[in-house]
């Protein structure tokens, strides 16, 4: 029997600036975010059967492993891959398919998880089809927006699934919904490194807001005139990326507080109270920017610009005496998706 083992890895998605502009309810949007390590981690093996072909899947983090439904009356707690599998057409004819997934990133973090496991799960996938026809980046950010859009009926912004396939730092243009032009902020190799040694990410426990953001969406649907948040988070952005491009990190920590005003001024309810019990923490240490990650609410997690190194690693000392479930996930900025395979 010869197995054929694909390996993908997705990076998740920080300090996402003029995000809530990248939805259908905005139509038009500007946003910038980062691709960062932890990755989440897709296995796929692939081998001939010996009767009927079987799919297993294995969640090495939560200890699970159970065998997805091709049915979507019967999808459950793990409908996102069983839709990703569906999307995808299963397995190959006549092969049995083991599917192993992980991640060192905390759940309902708010980093656009979901995006990256169901990109890295369909580049395992597709690097099983035929050979010569892989998707295209623009395939696969459509591909993995329309499960979560189309066959789960999900809100959901598109900015998650570019970060996931582009990684690094992006500027993405989304107009109309959900066309996103992606462009890659090319930053001096010393503010790469100056990003990767200031910048804090800071878990607040469990992301537990969809009644707020459901209550968020309804409010805008009854807007006659757009609100002016939406217009102060794309400026946000705006302005975030020519601070990068500058290599100014002062200008970029005043996108992000600029961000998080406009924010909260969508729906106070949209920076909880533990993320301002930690920006308040921020503002103490002179950090030069603080935002809530992803749409916000209680729980998720938010990212932290210090002014060096030593002050991060102060910061983050501080968060870990705390109690209460904040603490800080080691980042890096990442690449995008990458899928090797091997043969028999």
């Amino acid at each position: 029997m010869t197995e054929v083992v694909v390996r993908s890895s997705a990076p998740i998605r920080v300090c996402d600036l003029g995000g809530w502009t990248d939805t259908w309810f905005a139509a038009h949007g500007r946003v910038v975010n980062f691709g960062v390590a932890p990755r989440v981690h897709v296995v796929v093996r692939s081998s001939p059967s010996d009767g009927d072909p079987a799919v297993a899947v294995d969640l090495r983090n939560y200890g699970i492993r159970f065998t997805p439904s091709r049915s979507p009356a019967n999808w459950g707690r793990h409908a996102l891959i069983e839709a990703t599998l569906h999307r995808m057409g299963g397995s190959p004819p006549a092969h049995d398919v083991e599917v192993v997934i992980w991640s060192d990133a905390p759940p309902g973090a708010s980093t656009g998880t979901s995006a990256s496991l169901c990109v890295a799960l369909i580049g395992a996938l597709d690097a099983l089809g035929e050979q010569g026809s892989r998707l295209s980046p623009e395939e696969l950010v459509a591909a993995a927006h329309g499960v979560e859009t189309e066959l789960l009926g999900l809100q959901s912004g598109v900015q998650d699934q570019v970060c996931a396939v582009h990684g690094g730092v992006n500027e993405v243009l989304i107009s109309p919904y959900p066309h996103a032009q992606r462009t890659e902020i090319q930053l001096e190799q010393e503010v790469r490194e100056a990003l990767d040694g200031r910048l804090s990410l800071i878990y607040l426990g469990p992301h537990r807001s969809s009644a707020l953001h459901q209550l968020v969406i309804a409010t805008l649907e009854h807007h006659d005139e757009e609100p002016a948040a939406l217009g102060d988070l794309r400026e946000a952005a705006r302005s975030g990326a020519l601070a990068l491009r500058a290599g100014d990190l002062a200008g970029f920590g005043a996108a992000m507080i600029h961000n998080t005003m406009a924010q909260r001024d969508l729906h106070p309810g949209l920076v909880g109270a533990r993320a301002r019990r930690v920006f308040d923490l921020a503002e103490q240490s002179a950090a030069l920017g603080w935002k809530v990650n992803g749409a916000g609410g209680e729980g998720g997690s938010l990212s932290v610009l210090h002014r060096d190194d030593a002050s991060r690693a102060e910061f983050e000392r501080v968060i870990e005496s705390r109690r209460g479930p904040f603490r800080p996930i080691p980042v890096r900025l990442a690449d995008g998706l990458v899928v090797t395979i091997t043969l028999p």
